[in-house]
């Protein structure tokens, strides 16, 4: 009798054990840019997140290639302690997709962004659904950039002229490589994720946003903005990216 009382607390205790592990609240975030920026643009959500109390880390991916991009992100996620919430902008999708596969990862979070599946590339994606913006240039060693004069129509139109101006200046070149590159399988078909659509993207063609969400069965949600929805409305962002915590957390 008293071995039968032994073995159901036991069993009691490790079940609750398994259901606490569960329910732990996910608190970290890594937040990963696209091309043309580098991460000081997820300045105002990362504030945000920290006021709200989750643990936030930025990747500065050097845009080279994908494999050296999705590299970078696996070297932040290893310090994070506990599950991660990984958010991707634009082409950071591309490389969340493959990151996301690391076994930290609880979850995903596009933000206006690319969500591949396997064997896509960023530039078979876009022919999909061509981008309004028609302002990208090659340079003679095969990277891109945006053209300065064109940046803030495509890239930022909802961001004060001076701060888009400073974007253009401090854009970062991507490898043509980058952008050509397939992904591999991807981590939204096994792991739960979330899509913002920006209604008045000119980088992504928004009816592409929605057909990759729908096609991942992202839970979805439509933000009125430029591409850089992420720098010019942080506050409806950085609630998407909590209310995602939040639900992979119960």
């Amino acid at each position: 009798m008293k071995k039968s009382f032994a073995a159901l607390a036991f069993s009691l205790a490790v079940s609750a054990y398994a259901q606490s592990a569960l329910a732990e609240p996910v608190k970290n975030v890594v937040l990963v840019h696209g091309a043309f920026a580098d991460g000081s643009g997820w300045d105002p959500v990362a504030r945000i997140l920290d006021k709200d109390g989750y643990k936030v880390a930025i990747v500065q991916e050097p845009q080279t290639s994908l494999a050296d991009d999705v590299a970078a992100t696996r070297r932040v996620l290893a310090q994070q302690s506990g599950k991660t919430l990984l958010v991707g902008h634009s082409y950071g999708g591309m490389i969340i997709s493959d990151a996301g596969n690391s076994p930290s990862v609880a979850g995903l979070v596009y933000v206006a962004a690319f969500q591949p599946d396997k064997g896509e590339s960023l530039l078979s994606l876009a022919g999909k659904y061509p981008p309004a913006g028609k302002a990208i240039a090659e340079t003679p060693d095969h990277f891109l950039f945006i053209k300065p004069e064109k940046f803030r129509a495509d890239f930022a139109a909802d961001l004060p002229a001076e701060q888009a101006a400073m974007m253009a200046r401090a854009q970062v070149m991507p490898a043509v490589a980058a952008f050509n590159s397939a992904a591999g399988q991807p981590a939204w078909r096994v792991k739960p994720s979330w899509a913002i659509v920006a209604t008045q993207d000119r980088s992504i063609n928004p009816q592409l946003e929605r057909f990759m969400a729908t096609r991942a069965h992202s839970k979805t949600s439509e933000v009125e903005g430029s591409h850089a929805i992420y720098a010019s409305q942080p506050a409806k962002i950085a609630a998407v990216i909590e209310r995602a915590a939040q639900q992979l957390s119960q």
